[in-house]
């Protein structure tokens, strides 16, 4: 179809510049228009929807755990579709579905009065938690899944050698957007009220993101004319390092049968499974450890910060060194992470929470990037990423679940806190065995 050529409206081929960097800005822009399916977008909306729909926290958390888990199950296939279609018509299916899902859910408070008269033999409860499940299995399939798996496998496509600094530019403007995201999201629930929020965001996807996808996305240099980095200078292949060049390409089965596949994939779910069930709880947690909710939310600066800085030295050092030790650091930086949260009334609690989760978080971008294409090839990219992005997505579901059982059947965050810090401990020893199948073949 004209529509998608490769040349239209605009011809990569005719760019000043390496065209790469342009997918870069709007793939970076894809993954910031993610963030009202991230828990990240989610945290300020937790207690509005449970006073809105009359749930309960464990209620709504086990309907984000139903939505959620039920998406990630549809990523797997969505991740082949990727294969087959490519970033830019994913790109803008997914922008566009983001903002009608962000449309219905601005009317999940009406829809739910509506269903009460219409299904009198169902409770209101019954019909707010079928109606809010239903909400977030979109908005997570959507925007968390295939929005951020395009945007990011669209840079990997683009870049060999320079993917790691590609991905480390991005990963620091989206870090910077979800730290402030939480901030900027509830002055806009102040300013248009809550659903007038996801309107205005639900706007934005379909008639910005959607367009600029169209425009200037496209799915892999070869199809433009161009090849990766811009340049087949030998000269970088020799500088780096023998862990960073790829020689074939892997199947999703060959891919999911190494130990490396599920070091790197375990590691990526937990820290999604920690990072979403925190956000989520953000402003009960805070409370449950003497933060309060200005200072709670105050604390995701310094943490993107160090995300930022993290991103960036990952991502330079990342074509000069074996990743199993950059996902080491990844785990210990964890584990700091857990114990902090642990500790978070104490001084040096707070300072491990901060750093912890903070190089935790830049690891996890800047490494969420780099090893598929790295290790497995950017034939099925698609299909192993998808696998990988299905269990961080029924991970990030689980989490918020796990503490609210905590809370209510123990009256507090630390029995999760505790177990959850032996995954991290035991994912640093298992870093270790996460070599580049590439060095085998």
């Amino acid at each position: 179809m004209p529509a998608w050529s490769p040349d239209f409206p605009i011809s990569p081929r005719r760019a000043p510049f390496f065209y790469g960097w342009i997918i870069v800005a709007v793939a970076t822009l894809g993954i910031v228009f993610s963030i009202p399916g991230q828990t990240m977008g989610f945290s300020v909306f937790t207690d509005i929807l449970i006073r809105e729909l009359g749930l309960s926290r464990v209620e709504l958390s086990t309907a984000y755990c139903v939505g959620t888990v039920l998406s990630g199950f549809t990523l797997p296939w969505l991740g082949r579709v990727f294969d087959r279609f490519g970033a830019r018509k994913l790109i803008v299916g997914s922008a566009v579905s983001t903002g009608l899902v962000l449309y219905f859910l601005s009317t999940v408070h009406r829809l739910t009065e509506w269903l009460e008269t219409v299904l009198p033999f169902l409770t209101g409860s019954t019909i707010a938690f079928i109606v809010i499940s239903f909400g977030f299995y979109l908005i997570r399939v959507s925007a968390q899944g295939v929005l951020t798996m395009t945007s990011r496998n669209a840079i990997g496509k683009w870049f060999d050698y320079h993917r790691g600094t590609a991905l480390a530019i991005s990963g620091t403007f989206t870090s910077f957007s979800f730290s402030i995201a939480p901030k900027i999201l509830d002055e806009m629930i102040n300013s248009f009220e809550w659903w007038g929020a996801w309107i205005a965001l639900g706007t934005a996807s379909i008639f910005g993101m959607a367009l600029l996808g169209w425009v200037f996305l496209r799915d892999n240099p070869e199809e433009c004319g161009l090849v990766m980095d811009g340049t087949l200078d030998a000269s970088k292949k020799r500088k780096a390092h023998a862990d960073s060049i790829t020689h074939r390409d892997y199947s999703r089965k060959e891919a999911i049968s190494t130990a490396a596949f599920w070091m790197f994939n375990l590691s990526f779910s937990f820290f999604a499974l920690f990072t979403t069930a925190v956000t989520f709880h953000i402003v009960s947690l805070g409370e449950a450890f003497g933060r309060p909710k200005e200072d709670i939310l105050n604390y995701f600066i310094p943490m993107a910060l160090l995300s930022v800085a993290t991103n960036l030295l990952f991502g330079w050092i990342s074509s000069q060194t074996r990743l199993k030790y950059l996902l080491a650091v990844m785990n210990l930086a964890a584990l700091a992470g857990v114990l902090g949260t642990l500790f978070l009334a104490d001084g040096p609690g707070l300072l491990a929470y901060i750093v912890g989760n903070g190089i935790c978080g830049g690891a996890f971008a800047a490494l969420g990037g780099i090893v598929w294409p790295r290790f497995f090839g950017r034939q099925n990219l698609g299909a192993i990423s998808g696998i990988s992005m299905s269990s961080i997505v029924i991970a990030s579901g689980i989490g918020p679940l796990l503490f609210s059982l905590s809370f209510v059947s123990a009256g507090s965050y630390v029995p999760i806190l505790w177990i959850s810090a032996l995954i991290p401990a035991a994912l640093v020893a298992g870093s270790f065995r996460a070599d580049n199948p590439q060095r085998q073949g």
